[in-house]
């Protein structure tokens, strides 16, 4: 069952040739720069965490040591940030923090800007006392923009808060404050569907990110609402990240000691792994095979080291095996989504293959507006069961909550053959007889 919302805190063929082609296969590279001994907790908040969300902010005030512990509040992705910043300040507060704020915008946004904090030796000091960093949501690439220079080079604000993180602190981070966690962003991305089309570059739609995560781990936000799993399988490729994870709305990955990872909140989070993916350049734009995805739900953990996952102990007990004696599957009927990167239409296929009678489900993504005047580009993804696909449930919190693991990807380029449709009252004779 939905739970209460009230306040918001921010955050079939080839194509043509033209199409940039990717590698034939994926090679993950070694040489990654890997984050330093983390002895302090990650909070990696998906955007749009609603104040009653009791388990988030509680989780924020534990990770930062309990009740009356400092937490600096970074408002620089915000296009309001004193705003924003001070609204959030008065709120953790309000939740038993000694929150305060870090008045340090972004160029963009004067006349609240204040260019000389983040290389201010007096406010690192400040920062670097306190007992947990929280990043706001907004533009990812403000961040990136204000507390690394040209160079690469780390302000001093920024090594007060890897301080914060080394010493045992948390660091936060709601929507664009989640994005930065990772070696690898995005900066400027455009529509999902464009993404897979054209791809994209290190320096315009993808950046560098703070690098807080494991280097071989990506993040994307906002990620069952806005169907972003697709473009963060594009950057993982790209980028040659293996593993990823995409949070939704309203809900938090908890990261302890750089590997022990929770889901906390409303929703849940997709798992992505490309470890054993493969692309053929033949098909001329995206494409991969045998991509794996692991839906999480709250209270489930996953090891980021070695993707062991473990459910939550509410579901531990109502095991789905689609491999064991007498599993009776719940649904034979054929599954086939006309647009699978729909508001949490992705979640909808991963309950549903798992208990499903062969397992198998096929969606489509496509620009219906140039559908309707003609032929386009599309994607099909393929959906299927293998070896090691399992499923978990329970409904103790008033709804089916289930936990999903490793259902098989494939995604392919195909060409839509418009026009998708015509006026019912135009059809040949023969579609206007059929039963109705």
């Amino acid at each position: 069952m939905d739970q209460p919302r009230r306040t918001f805190l921010c955050g079939i063929v080839g194509v043509p040739a033209m199409l940039a082609c990717l590698p034939a296969k994926t090679v993950f590279s070694a040489d990654r720069t890997p984050v330093d001994s983390a002895m302090g907790s990650l909070l990696i908040i998906g955007g749009s965490a609603r104040t009653d969300n009791q388990e988030i902010w509680a989780e924020m005030i534990r990770l930062s040591g309990g009740i009356g512990k400092r937490i600096a509040v970074i408002p620089t992705a915000s296009g309001v940030p004193l705003r924003s910043g001070n609204r959030t300040v008065s709120f953790l507060n309000s939740k038993g923090a000694d929150a305060f704020l870090v008045p340090v915008a972004a160029k963009d946004v004067e006349p609240a800007w204040q260019p000389n904090i983040a290389q201010d030796d007096s406010w690192a000091e400040v920062v670097r006392a306190s007992d947990g960093v929280f990043f706001l949501g907004g533009s990812q690439g403000r961040i990136r923009d204000t507390l690394v220079d040209e160079q690469g080079r780390n302000s001093p604000l920024l090594n007060a808060i890897w301080d914060v993180y080394r010493r045992g602190g948390v660091v936060a981070g709601s929507s664009a404050g989640a994005a930065i966690m990772s070696q690898v962003m995005f900066r400027e991305a455009g529509v999902v569907l464009n993404t897979m089309i054209n791809g994209v570059k290190m320096g315009k739609e993808l950046d560098h990110g703070l690098g807080f995560l494991a280097p071989d781990w990506f993040v994307d936000q906002h990620c069952l609402v806005r169907g972003r799993f697709a473009r963060s399988l594009v950057a993982m490729h790209s980028q040659s990240v293996p593993f990823g994870v995409g949070i939704d709305e309203d809900t938090a990955l908890v990261v302890e000691k750089g590997t022990q990872a929770r889901v906390v909140g409303y929703r849940g989070a997709i798992v992505m792994d490309l470890s054993e993916a493969r692309s053929d350049e033949a098909l001329g734009s995206f494409n991969v095979q045998n991509a794996r995805l692991t839906y999480l739900d709250r209270g489930d953990m996953i090891n980021l080291a070695t993707r062991e996952v473990t459910p939550s102990t509410a579901k531990a007990e109502r095991k789905i095996d689609p491999h064991a004696p007498g599993f009776r599957p719940s649904s034979s009927r054929k599954l086939f989504f006309n647009d699978i990167l729909a508001n949490t239409t992705l979640l909808d296929v991963l309950r549903r293959i798992i208990d499903h009678s062969d397992g198998t489900a096929v969606g489509l993504a496509f620009d219906g507006s140039k559908a309707q005047e003609g032929s386009t580009i599309g994607f099909e993804f393929r959906f299927y069961r293998a070896s090691d696909s399992l499923g978990w449930e329970t409904e103790i919190h008033g709804a089916t909550d289930m936990t999903i693991q490793n259902i098989h990807l494939d995604i392919r380029p195909i060409e839509i053959q418009g026009p998708l449709y015509t006026d019912y009252a135009k059809a040949p004779a023969a579609l206007a007889a059929q039963p109705k």
